[in-house]
């Protein structure tokens, strides 16, 4: 079942523990005073601790405070003889899981120790599909030129400043924009992507800013938008240089007065949201052609990231179709494949006018169409009618 760490200075109170606990099938450990507890926490792996409140030697809500410094996964539920609503209120405002007075109901504990581990195993749950995300928007390469990009992202992903984000399609700007959440002090708040080239200009007011009710034919009900749901994160805008000049003023505003309001009401809403942004098109070219405002171009580009095309960076080929073999392999459920230094070197001579999304949809359709391994004459059979010429 579940690993239990019961802290309590009465050997009675531990050992009844003990004994019920171990007989749900619950593996326990006992200790007598919060120093030892801490200790045994620190030098194992515990799915639920039970601690008592009134203690000699060091009080229980000090041992909360520590632990929680130590994991906040862990469900710590506290008891005490001498319970009272501000108790209880202190030790869930420090962390605690649940709290039960003494003499202790034995279902009770048992129905929260349940719960307790219900929580931790959705826990778990999160962190494994986080961990399956982070995967997802990992940046692959060591070339000189992606090198350079990840040092940026680590110098700046720190910092409030507003991010350009340009380079060809395919080349991972979506990456660099996830990358640069998942390292600020906003990584635990919502990222909120909004294509803004696969959006009709009529709608995107709504869509950035929120409707009222009836504030238009179609308005059957409110809507909030990208802005109040990127709320305490991040808001990402791409392919902002096909962004209507109307949004973009409305947008400038939201910039520089940290507000916005919903299309139908005067209502301002205050947020607060860090934006970036990401562009195929010449920014500078769009505005001589009054495409694109200027103010809110000096308002965007407080840092500029240039993702490097594929083509740029030819020498991560064989790290990218190592990290695609793997990725892809994994969800089609079958064995990685070999690929041979004859097909990378293949791979390197193509132009990859689509860039890392065209690499993995080839790479895709190699493992897909090679039996065990890739050859570079599968390479030649399969990627170069669709991908381009040889050079």
């Amino acid at each position: 079942m579940s690993k239990i760490l019961v802290i309590d200075d009465e050997r009675a109170i531990r050992n009844t523990l003990k004994e019920v606990l171990e007989y749900e099938k619950h593996e326990v450990d006992l200790a007598e005073d919060g120093p030892q507890g801490l200790e045994m926490f620190s030098a194992n792996s515990y799915d639920i601790v039970l601690c008592d409140i009134k203690m000699a030697k060091m009080d229980g809500i000090e041992v909360l405070a520590k632990i929680t410094e130590q994991s906040t996964d862990i469900p710590v539920v506290m008891i005490s003889g001498h319970g009272n609503i501000d108790t209880a209120v202190e030790a869930i405002k420090k962390g605690a899981y649940d709290f039960l007075e003494k003499p202790l109901d034995l279902n009770r504990l048992l129905i929260t120790i349940r719960n307790a581990m219900d929580k931790s195993s959705l826990i778990t749950q999160t962190h494994v599909l986080k961990s399956k995300v982070s995967k997802m928007y990992e940046i692959v390469g060591e070339s000189e030129a992606i090198e350079n990009v990840k040092k940026m992202i680590d110098r700046i992903a720190p910092t409030e400043a507003r991010v350009l984000i340009t380079g060809a399609n395919g080349t991972g700007k979506e990456l660099v924009a996830h990358q640069i959440h998942e390292k600020s002090h906003r990584a635990k708040g919502p990222f909120v992507e909004v294509n803004c080239a696969a959006i009709p200009s009529e709608l995107i007011e709504s869509e950035l800013f929120g409707h009222e009710k009836g504030s238009f034919t179609s308005a059957i009900k409110q809507r909030i938008g990208k802005f109040e749901q990127a709320n305490g994160g991040t808001l990402f805008l791409d392919e902002i240089g096909d962004m209507s000049l109307s949004a973009q003023a409305k947008v400038l505003r939201a910039l520089q007065e940290n507000k916005i309001t919903r299309v139908g009401s005067e209502k301002d809403i205050h947020v607060n949201v860090r934006v970036i942004t990401a562009t195929n098109k010449n920014i500078k070219k769009e505005i001589e052609n009054n495409g694109f405002r200027e103010d809110l171009y000096h308002r965007l580009s407080v840092i500029l990231i240039h993702v490097p095309s594929l083509n740029e960076r030819s020498d991560d080929i064989p790290l990218l179709a190592d990290h695609f073999n793997t990725l892809i392999c994994n969800e089609y459920g079958m064995s990685k494949k070999v690929i041979r230094k004859d097909a990378i070197k293949e791979l390197q001579k193509i132009e990859w006018t689509g860039n890392i999304r065209e690499f993995r949809n080839v790479l895709e359709r190699l493992i897909i169409l090679c039996p065990d391994e890739i050859k570079g004459n599968d390479v030649a059979a399969y990627a170069l009618p669709v991908s381009g010429n040889n050079n």
